[in-house]
This record gives C-alpha cells, sequence and structure tokens, in this order.
C-alpha cells in the first residue's frame, strides 16, 4: 500500500474554521485527520503539505517509522505547527490502518478499556452574557442530559482581575450551580488569562463552589507557577491544552502541576503520542481530560483514546455546533444522559464528506478569548443541537 493523494480542507466553522486532511491510498482505502488551529489555519495548512514529501515512497501502515522521521527531520521539534501537522497526518495513517484491517483504532491501541465514556459540554453557553443567562443555558444542558458544564467567566480580563470583574465572574459561576442544583458539576475555564497573584485569587474565591477543576488559569510559559498555585489552593487545576509531545508534558507531571491533564490530540502529536502522555499521567496518578474542542475527526479520535485510555475520565463534547457540521460528518456516536458510546466501526468510525467541506470555504475569524465576545461562537439563530446521534 502506498500514498496516492493528501489534499486539505479549511472548512468555516463559524468561531474558527476546521483544519482537515484526506489521505488516499492506491488501494482505494482513505484516512482523514485534523489540524484545526485556531487563527492559524494556512500557516498549518502549509506544514501538513510540506509533510507529503516524506510519505512518498512508505507503507502508510508504518505509523511509528514515519512519525519519528517527520518529527527528527523537521530539526527544530514541538510547537503548535509541527505538531499540528503531525497529529493530522498520523491521525489519517491510524484511519487507514483501521479501515484496512477492518477494525477500530482502538483494537490497535490494546483494545478497550470502556465501550462508553461520560462527557461535559461546552458551547453550551452561546449568546449568554449575564448570570441569568448563563443559568437558563445551564438548565437547558442539564435537560440535554449533560452532568458538567464547562465555561469562561472572566469577560475580557487579562493579567490582572479588577474587584469588579471578579465579582461578575463569580456571580456567573453562582448562577450556573444553583441553576444545576446538583445535578450537573461545574468546570471553570479561564483559557490563560492570569498571572500568578490573580490565579491564586480566582482559585481561592472559586473553593467554596466545589468546581470540578479550574482549567488553564496561568498565561502559559511558567509550569513552576502552576505547581505554586495548586499547592496555594484546594481547587483541582487543569492544563494542556497549549502542550505539545511526551517531552513539553514531562515537567508537568514532575513538578506536580496538575490535578487533570487536557492534551489535545490534533496538536499533541497524534493518536499515539496523546496515549503516550496518558501513560506517563498515570504513573503520577493524574487523570486525563483531552482538550476537544474542534471538529469531527479530532472528535472521533479522542473517542477512540476515551475507549483505549484507563485514567481517561471526561468526553469534551461540543453541546451545540454549526449546523452545517451534519452535512459534512457522518458521526458514529451519540451522547444519551450525558454518556457518549465510542464507536465500533473501522477507523476512527466519521465519514466526511469533501464536496460539503468546499460548500463551507475558509473565513476569517478573531481571536474572541479577552474581548469579551467569547460566548458568540455560533451563528444568530443558526445553532444547532449536537447531543443526538447523526451516524
Amino acid at each position: 500500500m502506498r500514498l496516492r493523494a493528501l489534499t486539505t480542507y479549511v472548512a468555516d466553522a463559524y468561531r474558527t474554521n476546521w483544519v482537515l486532511v484526506r489521505l488516499e491510498t492506491d488501494e482505494g482505502i482513505d484516512g482523514w485527520g485534523e489540524a484545526t488551529l485556531e487563527y492559524r489555519e494556512h500557516t498549518v495548512e502549509a506544514a501538513v503539505r510540506a509533510l507529503e514529501h516524506g510519505l512518498a515512497g512508505r507503507d502508510p501502515r508504518d505509523i511509528q517509522g514515519w512519525w519519528q522521521d517527520a518529527y527528527r527531520d523537521a530539526y527544530w521539534r514541538g510547537g503548535p505547527v509541527l505538531t499540528s501537522a503531525l497529529s493530522a497526518v498520523e491521525m489519517a495513517l491510524w484511519d487507514i490502518k483501521g479501515k484496512a484491517l477492518g477494525v477500530p483504532v482502538y483494537e490497535l491501541l490494546g483494545g478497550r478499556v470502556r465501550d462508553s465514556v461520560e462527557c461535559y459540554a461546552n458551547g453550551w453557553f452561546a449568546g449568554a452574557k449575564h448570570p441569568r443567562e448563563f443559568a437558563d443555558k445551564a438548565r437547558e444542558a442539564v435537560e440535554w442530559g449533560y452532568r458538567a458544564l464547562k465555561w469562561d467567566p472572566f469577560g475580557s480580563a487579562f493579567r490582572t482581575l479588577p474587584r469588579a470583574a471578579l465579582r461578575d465572574a463569580l456571580a456567573a459561576v453562582e448562577a450556573v450551580a444553583e441553576a444545576v442544583d446538583g445535578r450537573a458539576e461545574v468546570i471553570v475555564e479561564a483559557h490563560g488569562r492570569f498571572e500568578l497573584p490573580a490565579a491564586r485569587q480566582v482559585a481561592k474565591a472559586l473553593e467554596p463552589y466545589g468546581v470540578l477543576w479550574l482549567e488553564e488559569p496561568l498565561i502559559p510559559g511558567n509550569l513552576a507557577n502552576y505547581a505554586t498555585l495548586r499547592e496555594s489552593t484546594s481547587t483541582p487545576i487543569s492544563l494542556g491544552e497549549r502542550l505539545y509531545t511526551r517531552w513539553d508534558f514531562r515537567e508537568v507531571f514532575s513538578r506536580g502541576c496538575a490535578d487533570v491533564v487536557q492534551p489535545d490530540v490534533s496538536h499533541a502529536g497524534g493518536i499515539w503520542e496523546t496515549r503516550t502522555i496518558a501513560s506517563l499521567a498515570e504513573l503520577w496518578q493524574v487523570s486525563v481530560a483531552p482538550h476537544n474542542p474542534s471538529g469531527p475527526v479530532a472528535n472521533a479520535a479522542t473517542l477512540q483514546l476515551a475507549a483505549c485510555t484507563p485514567n481517561f475520565t471526561y468526553l469534551e463534547t461540543m453541546a451545540t455546533d454549526v449546523p452545517w457540521r451534519a452535512e459534512i460528518a457522518t458521526e458514529g456516536w451519540s451522547v444519551v444522559n450525558g454518556v457518549a458510546r465510542v464507536p465500533d466501526q473501522p477507523g476512527l468510525g466519521v465519514q466526511i464528506d469533501p464536496e460539503a467541506l468546499r460548500r463551507y470555504p475558509y473565513v476569517r475569524h478573531d481571536l474572541r478569548h479577552y474581548t469579551g465576545a467569547l460566548t458568540e461562537i455560533r451563528p444568530p439563530h443558526e445553532v444547532a443541537l449536537h447531543t443526538k446521534d447523526n451516524g
């Protein structure tokens, strides 16, 4: 078996653009990967194409051999662009291998430890601005069956958090906690906003609410501060979406930086690399809840990891999405009462329609995280609930 073609697609998903990769072989088997790198879509697309030469003449089933050579020969090693490109191609290679052998990818990684996984909802808050609106949408999400909800209540804050802004954020947390009334866990996201004093203030203020975790509270770049923060609070701390490969995560574990790690299969280096990171986490008795807010192929790959990873705890899912997601992807999974079943189709278990991808081409989107517009992630009046099986 040899590679016949590599094609990249950049498709608008309103809040960002999905970057998908299709590999076609001379035996008629294709595989899909995802390199969605928010706001750097064309950069990572070029990096994916640069990997095509190294696949020429190789058997695409020899995944580790190709990955090791591609990582080495990039010379500079690591970083979001290279590892996202590697992730997408590696993902597609696993998809091909699973299809060629007629088995789901998790069977190639040691088999299942579970056939379903508990989910938490992202994207449930679309359009909310004020505590009452967050509370109303939280009640809806619980009615959909979700048992854990995540959102970022910190508006446009960056580096520091003025007293009034902290008060507003806590009002939203309290409103959501009261709305779900013990029926769902609360997860607070911070998107790497704060310097250590502000992060410590936030973590301490959240202690009475018993949140499941506080996600990425510190500005990236100083893992020692994560260890310091974690020692100063009973609020569980998570991080990992902006770390790449096992080499970045080594310090997280050796320093005791996190209660939960969140590698992203489309950024960390791919399926095998994310599974390796999870194995390292297991040595330190740290749970894994991968970052997974992107497109359908990354979600399918993360589900495969959920099946075969013992310390995998929660699957991040987008409770709402653009309505054309169902046109682009046939996803063989569903969320019922907050639990997703892992598909058992060969490969990753997702089918992508290339023609549908072309109907939704790239649209420029700018980062909303620190502008106060973070909840404006869906087209007005065009939100599709993404909790039902569309396979």
